[in-house]
């Protein structure tokens, strides 16, 4: 039986036969209100991003950096909760039934009230895959199997210092993409990254071709300057968080304008995919 490729494998595959690189959004769902955020995400998808990973709010996020942390914190106190986001993507899903849903999430929401219902309840509310950080791969093969079940993305992370053989497992799990880490430590932006940055790109990207997975590259890509050098290495898509949400953060109390400054560095950033 041919497996049925998800959402986000069609995206790749897509954009791979126009030559361009996948544009990947993250925002904290739910901030700074639950209907701004809305129209935050269509901004986004509206000025060129291709798959928009939505992070559930949670006490301790330890893949974050400290933006990223206080917007999550903030929508807590809120009251956003991991059905509010299953909301959020429910109503946008019918303006952009091509755009995939990530949900970046860490174990202890997915595992505590039975994984299957949750996977269950995410397919039935329109999310297409997932990004769970702290989940380890060697205990992951129960989770994948339902996952890629319900055509639900599966996407682990990788380091710059991630061995061959453990790269080599990552790859035959994922089903969406694989998320590399472009630098050591937690989420922010960066002024400039090292070559070792590069290296692991290119070694990485080697190993995924034999698996036919697209390489992602995330944290630290603030500018389309970047994003075009971590493309140009080798990735097949770059993934911009905290830039985004320290833009969110510093045009908070004027909305317009930070749709309007969001919907340009979200353009300018796609230009870097071309």
């Amino acid at each position: 039986m041919i497996e049925k490729k998800n959402k986000v494998q069609e995206v790749f595959q897509n954009l791979s036969q126009k030559n361009e690189k996948a544009l990947i959004c993250y925002v904290v769902g739910g901030y700074p209100d639950e209907e701004t955020s809305k129209e935050i995400i269509r901004t986004i998808i509206n000025s060129g991003a291709d798959i928009i990973e939505i992070g559930i709010p949670f006490s301790d996020p330890m893949a974050d950096g400290p933006t990223i942390q206080q917007a999550s914190l903030k929508a807590l106190e809120n009251g956003i909760t991991p059905q509010k986001c299953f909301s959020i993507v429910n109503q946008l899903k019918n303006e952009f039934n091509d755009t995939p849903f990530l949900f970046m999430t860490y174990s202890n929401i997915v595992f505590t009230n039975n994984f299957k219902n949750f996977l269950n309840t995410s397919k039935k509310n329109h999310v297409d895959g997932f990004i769970i950080p702290d989940l380890n791969v060697e205990e992951s093969k129960e989770y994948v199997e339902i996952a890629k079940g319900l055509g639900l993305a599966t996407i682990f992370l990788t380091a710059p210092n991630t061995s061959k053989n453990r790269l080599n497992d990552i790859a035959s799990a994922s089903t969406g993409f694989v998320y590399m880490v472009s630098v050591f430590g937690i989420t922010g932006s960066r002024t400039n990254f090292e070559k070792y940055t590069y290296d692991a790109i290119k070694n990485t990207k080697n190993i995924l071709q034999n698996h036919k997975v697209p390489l992602a590259v995330g944290f630290g890509i603030s500018n389309p300057k970047d994003g075009k050098n971590i493309i140009q290495a080798g990735a097949d898509g770059i993934i911009i968080g905290s830039s985004i949400m320290k833009l969110i953060m510093e045009n908070e109390t004027d909305k317009k304008n930070m749709l309007l400054n969001l919907s340009s560095f979200i353009k300018d950033m796609k230009t870097a995919c071309k």
